[in-house]
């Protein structure tokens, strides 16, 4: 191509994850760089974590090029070339990614400048709130039943059944809650919806409080999303000013403000009763139901609780109707769901795809295989609360009863990949910790059972293991899932029943064998140098942080198994091989 476009667009994604790999320097050197009839557009997330930072050109005539692993200076290049000369350069440009996605909830995710209402107001922002006012709150309650949606957070509810439990509640006062306290390990879906498209949050929750009969809304985010907060802040103060919030919002007679409260990220305020007790300033700590909050919730009035992805399809459900959104996905999983993947795998990100799919395909197809050349061990599905799979159970359909049966659950949707250097009693080990530690303990199944369970799997793992291990794991697992106050607690002990249920000889290879196949149970492996592989490069010994690994220049190398720790340093630097784990 030559000549020059007459207008030119060039978008930044600018969240969390592409900040942290420097599109902020990009985005300023491309507004360093740009003439004046270039427009230099700040975006959300696009989800492709993996190729970030992300730059987007658009021409004169709408196409798009879409470029990743940009650099200051890759970004020049580009904007010289493709700015100036109507050239682009197709050794940055990457494909889209988006060739299995259904994107409904994040449509606008990485389209809009997040901190624009026009913006968001031009792709369809709050016409589902116009549509649901001219309703009335029956009318969007059953449009919703008619949705199938189910609630994102884990639980899987019904959302129209939820909206009607907490409508038919009497009361003075309601309040309807967003619950944006995400704490999985491995898991982002919330933040890079908030972060990217605020206002279909927004939208979704004056919807519910439309429908609940509810003035007053909240969202629950934890602080350590400065920027989803920030954000959030700014388009609930953009609608305010629009008249979208506060007082008979679009002359319906409607009245409805929404306020932010921040959370200090304890990961059991994600479950409705802790947060709503921290809402009201006091500890996080689940309260026994009935009464549900649909009954007595927030200061003890009749509260309606969802998370940031129901809400966002809500809004969605609202602007095209119940039949468009139920169209996607299966009769028993209606929609979509976005899904954080993680861990070892190829291309890690945000992904929206249909209930139906099978794990094999958001894994091999979707996300691109397993990293580095790896073989698949096994996938986490669900977060702390979840369960892991090996390959065997890889072509289960994605849906809240398919994936229930297999002891796995859709969750929040963490999926963190594993391959096979990944040991399954240690990764039990690492679920387990994290949930004993977040354990609020106020029940003792949950602050004692975990506790006994984690000196259990420790103990393993340190080749301490004894012959009944399992069957205590067991029946102290099932013992907690039984008797637990909480969702969170009855659901702490799933990733260690799932991988004593699909890689039990793992945990009997430990206990018998005092070994870890995988080499990941430090206290089970030693290093040692393969003198034919030795060049005496000093690579290893200059890169030791404990100076256990001796040897001149072109001589062999020898480790000194007192010395060494087993932090893996040297295996990350050899090239050659040499370095040998037994």
């Amino acid at each position: 191509m030559t000549g020059r476009w007459q207008t030119l667009k060039i978008k930044v994604g600018l969240a969390s994850c592409s900040i942290a790999a420097g599109a902020q320097k990009v985005y300023d050197a491309l507004s360093s760089l740009a003439a004046e009839d270039v427009q230099i557009c700040k975006a959300g997330c696009l989800g492709l974590c993996y190729l970030e930072p992300l730059i987007e050109v658009y021409d004169d005539e709408g196409k798009r090029f879409l470029y990743g692993n940009v650099t200051e200076k890759t970004a020049a290049e580009i904007y010289n070339s493709h700015a100036q000369f109507s050239r682009e350069i197709s050794k940055y440009l990457v494909s889209n990614g988006f060739s299995r996605q259904e994107r409904l909830i994040l449509a606008r995710c990485g389209e809009i400048d997040p901190e624009s209402l026009d913006e968001a107001m031009a792709l369809g922002a709050y016409e589902g709130l116009k549509n649901a006012l001219a309703m009335t709150p029956d009318e969007v309650i059953e449009t919703m039943k008619a949705s199938g949606l189910r609630g994102r957070g884990g639980a899987g509810f019904p959302t129209g059944v939820k909206w009607s439990l907490a409508r038919a509640s009497k009361g003075d006062e309601k309040f309807v809650i967003c619950n944006a306290d995400e704490g999985d390990p491995g898991a982002f879906m919330d933040r890079s919806i908030l972060e990217s498209d605020p206002h279909a949050v927004i939208e979704g929750l004056a919807i519910a409080g439309f429908a609940v009969g509810a003035g007053r809304g909240i969202i629950y985010v934890r602080a350590e999303y400065p920027l989803a907060v920030k954000r959030l802040g700014a388009a609930i103060k953009q609608a305010a000013e629009n008249g979208i919030l506060g007082k008979d919002i679009f002359d319906s007679g409607f009245d409805f403000t929404i306020e932010i409260k921040q959370g200090a990220g304890a990961f059991v305020c994600g479950e409705e009763t802790a947060m709503i007790a921290s809402i009201e300033g006091g500890r996080g700590m689940p309260r026994i139901r009935p009464p549900y909050p649909a009954e007595r919730g927030l200061f003890g009035k009749p509260s309606n609780i969802n998370n940031v992805e129901t809400l966002a399809a809500a809004a969605f459900v609202m602007n095209n109707g119940a039949a468009a959104y139920a169209a996607h996905g299966t009769d028993e999983s209606a929609g979509t769901k976005v899904f954080a993947l993680a861990g070892k795998v190829q291309n890690g990100g945000l992904y929206e795809v249909p209930f139906g799919m099978t794990v094999r395909d958001l894994i091999f197809e979707v996300g691109g295989g397993v990293r580095g050349g790896k073989g698949f061990k096994a996938v986490q599905m669900g977060g702390p609360s979840g369960g892991c799979l090996p390959e065997e159970k890889l072509d289960t359909e994605i849906g809240y009863a398919a994936l229930s049966q297999t002891g796995a659950i859709v969750g929040s949707g963490g999926v963190i990949v594993l391959d096979e250097t990944s040991c399954m009693v240690d990764l039990a080990k690492y679920f387990l910790a994290f949930t004993q530690d977040e354990s609020c303990g106020k029940c003792t199944f949950c602050r004692i059972g975990t506790t006994r369970m984690l000196e259990i799997l420790t103990r393993i793992t340190n080749g301490e293991g004894e012959a009944d291990d399992v069957q205590r794991l067991e029946e102290l697992a099932m013992q907690v899932k039984e008797n637990a106050l909480c969702g969170l607690g009855q659901t702490a002990p799933n990733p260690v029943l799932t991988t004593i249920k699909y890689f039990k000889n793992e945990y009997y290879e430990h206990i018998y064998q005092k070994k870890c196949s995988a080499c990941a149970c430090t206290s089970l492996i030693n290093y040692s140098i393969d003198e034919e592989k030795c060049t005496g490069c000093t690579a290893c010994s200059r890169a030791c942080p404990a100076g256990a690994i001796t040897g001149a220049m072109k001589e062999k190398h020898i480790i000194d198994t007192e010395k060494c720790t087993k932090c893996g340093t040297c295996l990350d630097r050899c090239r050659f091989g040499a370095i040998l784990v037994q």
